[in-house]
């Protein structure tokens, strides 16, 4: 007997599969080129007839799929929450522990079917978590779910035989994956899939990013027909008809895929979320994390990072000024890349924002009345809203510290990823952390302190502090403040501080420390100094099992 979740999974997949016959095309597609003109394309002619040829400045395409949709997360204090979000149909891998999603065209670009013409097993319902047998950390998928040999991609000689053959599962010509895809393999993962944060999205400066999002509706409220969008907030080169509000784009209906196209010249910390009646679909969970990386990352050791970025200006199409609108200067003629190891939050040209190990942190707040009132097709009283859930990283203390992905039973019986990145917080010893922290609270704002480890704010709303002279205006203090829809990047310096040391980064505001009401939780996570720090799993390769600093068990 197939479960009533199942049951309404497999009716929306005929849906769209019968749908999609009439059409003659399908309504859920992905796009993720492997060139553009930009980046690996020919040389082709400007509005203003110029030939401009392909200068490469060190981007490159990045591609991810996300589905909107609906789903739990568990609270601070053990309760399922029900929410609206968008969860993972690219990346799953990375996401299960707990890195962005965001990958190269040939990684994304991954056939579903294998040899045989059958889903490979890599693929299952409930992802990133497997229900059957092997554990989150050996779950290798990242590729685009769904994606499948298009038929139409067939080609045939005079003779009619065939010079391409796309049937079954045999996908060993590249150009049999066209961006069709599979439903039946969208709905299985994307239903009751929503997570908290959304998936995590970074890219580089000079990349070209195509984000396609799949609404696959919400089982949940079957009597709603809610749109979704993705709004890049406080982005600066996002068109009006990418841009996610609705009323100068379009918004993804129900069994509708729609891919957003992004250009990235300016590094900072940002976060996106859905644009369709913000405040409601806001609270109930549809943010996520976003973050660009700068180009100084990629200027060797000692170089000149000013002949770098100038390769920038040589090309028309990332030139700032004409198309493009790029707020942070190149730096001075004398600027070098400083660092041997590590990376860098952004352009700085004097290595003030080099860090060893960075920690996107999104705060947010849940009103537990608000989502079960939005699970029971009841009136939603905004006035009346009052988060009591205060969360990082989509967690509440002591779950802000649990390693690994949290996962959430829902209504099918199968346990679901809700909540894939903690946020415990571990500095190699001398080292420096970059904490890439935006608040999407719709209710209150929102304080973070840290005792014991100094903290510098290197940048505010995606701009590195710099007055219009170029001085550093970098500070330090002991805590920060933000409101709803701000981001801030602070480096946490080790400097001095022993290993084994641990610190806490915690709000002050003493009622955002309570789960509902639990008390001691809340806004709060730890801070580690361990001997070294991997930057991709965030502990000591070399810590006992079951310390502060050691990998997830």
């Amino acid at each position: 007997m197939l479960s009533s979740l199942n049951t309404v999974r497999l009716l929306l997949a005929l849906v769209l599969c019968v749908s999609a016959g009439m059409a003659g095309a399908q309504s859920f597609r992905v796009q993720c080129p492997s060139t553009t003109s930009l980046h690996g394309g020919p040389a082709y002619t400007a509005d203003n007839g110029q030939t401009v040829t392909y200068v490469s400045n060190g981007g490159g395409i990045k591609c991810q799929q996300i589905s909107g949709g609906d789903g739990y997360a568990t609270m601070g204090d053990g309760t399922p929450t029900y929410l609206f979000g968008f969860g993972p149909l690219s990346g799953l891998a990375d996401l299960a522990n707990g890195q962005p999603g965001t990958q190269v065209p040939a990684v994304f670009n991954q056939n579903n079917l294998t040899a045989g013409g059958v889903v490979s097993s890599d693929i299952y319902i409930g992802a990133p978590v497997d229900q059957t047998s092997a554990s989150v950390s050996a779950y290798g998928f990242n590729g685009a779910v769904g994606l499948v040999p298009d038929q139409l991609a067939n080609t045939f000689d005079a003779n009619g035989n065939p010079i391409r053959n796309c049937l079954g599962g045999n996908a060993s010509d590249a150009a049999c994956l066209t961006g069709h895809v599979d439903p039946r393999l969208i709905m299985d993962v994307g239903v009751m899939n929503a997570n908290q944060p959304a998936p995590m999205m970074a890219i580089d400066e000079d990349d070209e990013f195509f984000l396609t999002l799949t609404n696959v509706g919400m089982v949940m409220r079957p009597d709603l027909f809610e749109q979704h969008t993705v709004h890049f907030h406080g982005y600066p080169n996002a068109s009006a008809f990418y841009d996610g509000v609705p009323d100068a784009s379009i918004a993804i209906n129900i069994g509708g895929s729609f891919t957003y196209y992004y250009l990235a010249p300016d590094a900072g910390t940002y976060f996106w979320h859905c644009h369709i009646s913000p405040p409601e679909h806001l609270q109930m969970g549809m943010v996520g994390q976003l973050y660009v990386r700068p180009r100084q990352n990629r200027v060797a050791p000692g170089a000149s990072l000013y002949t770098a970025l100038q390769n920038q200006q040589n090309d028309l199409r990332t030139k700032c000024g004409t198309d493009i609108l790029c707020s942070s200067p190149v730096p001075p003629s004398n600027a070098v890349a400083r660092a041997a190891t590590g990376m860098y939050a952004y352009n700085d040209g004097d290595g003030s924002t080099h860090y060893d190990v960075e920690y996107p942190i999104q705060i947010h707040g849940f009103d537990p009345n608000f989502h079960f009132v939005g699970m029971t097709f009841n009136p939603e009283a905004f006035t009346d809203m009052k988060d009591k859930y205060f969360l990082l990283n989509g967690r509440s203390y002591p779950d802000t510290v649990a390693k690994g992905t949290m996962t959430t039973q829902s209504v099918d019986g199968t346990l679901h990823a809700s909540q894939p990145v903690p946020t415990i917080i571990n500095i190699p010893f001398n080292g420096r952390a970059l904490l890439r922290i935006s608040d999407l609270d719709v209710t209150e704002y929102q304080t973070l302190a840290s005792v014991g480890v100094p903290m510098t704010v290197v940048g505010l709303n995606a701009r590195l502090l710099r007055d219009l002279a170029g001085n550093n205006t970098a500070y330090q203090t002991n805590s920060i403040t933000l409101a709803g829809g701000e981001s801030i990047d602070v480096i946490l310096d080790a400097a001095g501080l022993a290993v084994g040391q641990k610190f806490f980064l915690y709000t002050p505001n003493l009622d955002h420390l309570s789960n509902d009401a639990e008390n001691f939780g809340g806004l709060m996570t730890e801070v580690n100094i361990c001997n070294a720090v991997d930057p991709i799993t965030k502990a000591d390769p070399n810590a006992a099992p079951g310390t502060p600093c050691a990998a997830a068990q």
